[in-house]
């Protein structure tokens, strides 16, 4: 299996983020992730999002996340369990995503 890119902390953008965020089911994706400690699977976080979407596009959106820094996925048998890079995210730019998933919500909410 070929090993999985993540961006340095140091190398993460500001452009990059946004432009992961951009996407309605990536920013739900990193919500859900943000509330599971231990990180989640592509399965598991479609589920609780109660998302129905093939396989290949959910790893298409956990790639697009994990290229931009926001998150960061490792192997566990077969499967790929990602959490979000709150540390690095946080040190890098502080309180930036935590203010954009808290528009995000006040969006949602209408």
């Amino acid at each position: 299996m070929r090993p999985l890119h993540h961006p340095s902390p140091e190398s993460i953008t500001v452009t990059g983020i946004l432009h992961a965020l951009s996407d309605p089911v990536r920013i739900s994706i990193v919500a859900e992730l943000r509330k599971a400690e231990g990180g989640l699977n592509c399965i598991e976080t479609t589920s609780r999002l109660q998302f129905s979407m093939p396989k290949s596009t959910c790893s298409q959106h956990y790639r697009i996340l994990r290229e931009s820094g926001l998150i960061y996925s490792e192997r566990r048998g077969v499967e790929l369990t990602s959490r979000v890079r709150r540390k690095e995210l946080d040190s890098r730019f502080p309180g930036l995503l935590d203010a954009i998933l808290k528009a995000w919500r006040k969006e949602q909410e209408g």
